[in-house]
């Protein structure tokens, strides 16, 4: 697949954003800056970054626990994401939200969700509202491994089978459920396989290698958008960090986890192998690269400082924008 540069230079941007953004955010929150939990997406920056980036402004993604890094890629303002996970007014959902469900309908984000699976069966609805409105526009569902052992997952793959909808289901398999082995509670080895039950194309793609995952983003995008249904897609990858900032449950001699293994996918970073491919390749240079890096630090210094001099919303706006 040839790629320009143009493109290149995003899908870099893109994964520098979601890597700087969550480390500060887990530094942050190690300092108890942050209030409640963080799940951060360190080493998994690829698989969203080239999924979004195969999707025009007019199409939907819906996120998870972890997911930061797909609205970032998505397009997400990084001031207003930091201001939601500090609990400030300024925040998309104005403080009230949290790091675990923020949204931007004018993005096509319709939420990340802290339930595990939820975000299958509203990805299913959101293909079928484009349907119904007679819109070409594709909804990507990401979720993870945990999350392909839940109801929801084969009956929105089934529903969606059934009525051709334009949805890309997107497997991040990082290899735990939590603190889970995933070959420890799955019957299959590959989630991919799954999407046989469902008579629709499953692939599996290495979710560390951001061109792979847009080429495979790429075609099953067209797919759904020419009216020929939906697909699986798993991207394995691995997260660096714990299940939540904070939990040091893989260190020590109790670990679900070695140090050797942690270290092992860092040597697969993302970032690194997209470094070395552009630079080999002569595509991009080292300082257009550096550019990159050092305008993002920059935006996130802008960033935090917004968060940390916004307002906190007021005991009285309580239960305003709740719905019951």
């Amino acid at each position: 697949m040839d790629i320009g540069k143009d493109k290149l230079l995003e899908m870099y941007r893109s994964m520098q954003r979601i890597r700087q953004f969550e480390s500060r955010v887990r530094d942050l929150a190690m300092a108890n800056e942050i209030p409640g939990f963080v799940h951060v997406s360190i080493g998994e920056e690829a698989s969203a970054t080239g999924i979004c980036a195969a999707l025009r402004p007019t199409d939907r993604i819906t996120s998870t626990h972890r997911g930061h890094g797909h609205l970032i890629a998505k397009g997400g303002d990084l001031k207003r994401m930091m201001a939601e996970i500090y609990g400030k007014r300024d925040g998309y959902c104005k403080g009230k939200g949290g790091s675990m469900h923020i949204v931007d309908y004018s993005l096509g984000i319709l939420g990340a969700n802290g339930i595990v699976g939820a975000g299958l069966p509203i990805a299913t609805g959101s293909g079928l509202a484009a349907v119904i409105a007679g819109r070409d526009d594709v909804t990507a569902c990401f979720f993870g491994d945990g999350a392909s052992n839940e109801g929801t997952f084969h009956e929105s793959l089934n529903l969606a089978a059934v009525w051709n909808l334009p949805v890309i289901f997107v497997c991040e398999n990082n290899g735990f459920g939590e603190f889970t082995p995933m070959q420890t509670v799955t019957s299959v080895k590959d989630i991919a396989v799954r999407a046989q039950g469902y008579n629709i194309p499953g692939h599996i793609v290495d979710g560390n290698d951001v061109l792979e995952v847009y080429q495979y983003a790429s075609e099953a995008v067209a797919r759904a958008r020419s009216g020929t249904g939906p697909t699986l897609l798993e991207c394995k990858t691995y997260r660096w960090e714990g299940h939540v900032v904070g939990e040091q449950a893989f260190l020590g001699d109790e670990a679900y986890r070695t140090k050797k293994e942690v270290e092992e996918w860092k040597r697969k970073c993302p970032l690194i192998k997209f470094e070395k491919f552009v630079l080999e390749g002569r595509k991009i240079t080292q300082a257009e690269l550096d550019k990159i890096v050092a305008e993002t630090n920059a935006d996130l210094d802008a960033a935090i400082e917004f968060a940390r001099t916004s307002p906190l919303p007021e005991p009285s706006e309580v239960t305003d924008d709740v719905y019951v």
